[in-house]
């Protein structure tokens, strides 16, 4: 092969490495392109002009509840019916709610340590067996004695209290806050182990629906989760919450209205709800995970808010000599401060509290005389602790 013949091969190779290497180049570059998930106008999602947003068995768990909370402030409710009402969905006054198939029981701390649920089946005990019975015959309650205590300043609040000073309807709706929302948000339906078990990717990826449904699983996973939330608001599309519920959405309206102690958390929630489920439409699962984090992260502000809240609060009123409006607040900061083991720290994705710690913290007003005993510095050293633990501070 001569020199020159030798010099034309080697340039005829190197310009086809070198186009190649282009190519390979071009491709890489259009593969990183991600793809620019914009920001949905509303919760509504669309499949063959069909809405593919469905979250009707949480919103008839909101409405489950609503009457379980007040039945247990209605003395003539027996044991039975509103462990019924809690662990079978049925025997509720509301025709519509019964027969459904849904119930609370059985995704009450369904994620977390399975002690918690036990302790809503003995309030219910406690409330129909022991508190209903005294109130009945008019027994005022004292430190040690349940019964009736009434403020006589000026809020005439009246409270119907167990031994230790606890209103149960409030200990068991506020422990619902976490143990049954913030439970299934976090630790199910926003999980990566939920919206991704089984062939969830590769079903969402082809867009195989549910049979019968216009949704993927993994988009009405999304969406259940966003019922626990939302599910009793008429007008999802809005940001502002409408808080006509009695679980989280009550109070982070709160939080977020006006002069409220957390403002604008409820459009940072609603946003990375309808971005996460953008998302998942688009099969970018690394943005729906980090608007899942946002959503866990801000939920379980007001969680830590409220339980600090209602310790200030409680403190506040023993000093003013108000002791139903202590026993009403520290029952609702009870509640709340169980509900802390359902928050996620976004830093280690583990509880802000743990279970140990949370029953550390509720053994202080379990033992002795409960609330009666309580100390206004105590329980301002408490929810300090919990502002510095969030980094309210």
């Amino acid at each position: 092969m001569s020199y020159d013949t030798l010099k034309n091969y080697i340039l005829i190779l190197f310009l086809s490495v070198s186009f190649v290497a282009c190519d390979e180049e071009s491709s890489e570059s259009e593969d990183a392109v991600e793809k620019v998930v914009e920001m949905p106008t509303s919760y509504e999602f669309k499949r063959d002009g069909q809405s593919t947003v469905s979250f009707s068995g949480q919103t008839v768990r909101l409405l489950h509840a609503i009457e379980i909370y007040n039945a247990l402030k209605d003395t003539e409710r027996t044991e039975a019916e509103i462990k019924e009402m809690f662990n079978d969905g049925e025997g509720f006054y509301e025709a519509a709610l019964n027969g459904t198939g849904k119930k609370l029981g059985n995704k009450t701390g369904a994620y977390g340590a399975s002690t918690v649920k036990l302790k809503f089946d003995d309030w219910i005990v406690e409330a129909t067996g022991t508190v209903f019975p005294a109130v009945i015959s008019s027994t005022d309650a004292a430190a040690g004695v349940a019964g009736t205590y009434t403020d006589t300043g000026g809020s005439q609040r009246s409270v119907m209290i167990n031994a230790k000073g606890h209103e149960i309807n409030q200990l068991f709706t506020k422990g619902l806050m976490g143990a049954l929302v913030c439970d299934q948000i976090i630790y199910g339906y926003l999980s990566k182990a939920k919206l991704d078990g089984g062939t969830n990717i590769a079903d969402n990826d082809a867009d195989k629906k549910v049979d019968g449904k216009t949704y993927t699983t993994m988009e009405h996973y999304w969406d259940e989760g966003f019922g626990y939330l939302y599910g009793l608001d008429t007008d999802v599309s809005n940001a502002t919450i409408e808080g006509t519920g009695i679980l989280v959405d009550k109070y982070l309206k709160k939080v977020a209205a006006a002069g409220g102690s957390l403002p604008g958390i409820d459009k940072t929630i609603h946003d990375a709800f309808k971005l996460g489920r953008a998302a998942i439409v688009a099969k970018d699962y690394k943005l729906r995970d980090e608007q899942a984090l946002i959503v866990k992260e801000n939920l379980s502000k007001v969680i830590g808010r409220k339980a600090a809240d209602y310790l200030r609060s409680g403190a506040q009123e023993i000093t003013d000599g108000n002791w139903a409006n202590a026993h009403h607040a520290l029952s609702e900061g009870y509640g709340f401060i169980l509900s802390l083991q359902y928050t996620m720290d976004p830093a280690t994705g583990a509880p802000y509290y743990s279970n140990t710690q949370v029953k550390n913290m509720l053994d202080t007003f379990d033992s002795g005389n409960g609330f009666w005993d309580q100390k206004p510095e105590d329980l301002i050293k408490m929810a300090g602790d919990i502002e510095t633990t969030f980094k309210f501070q």
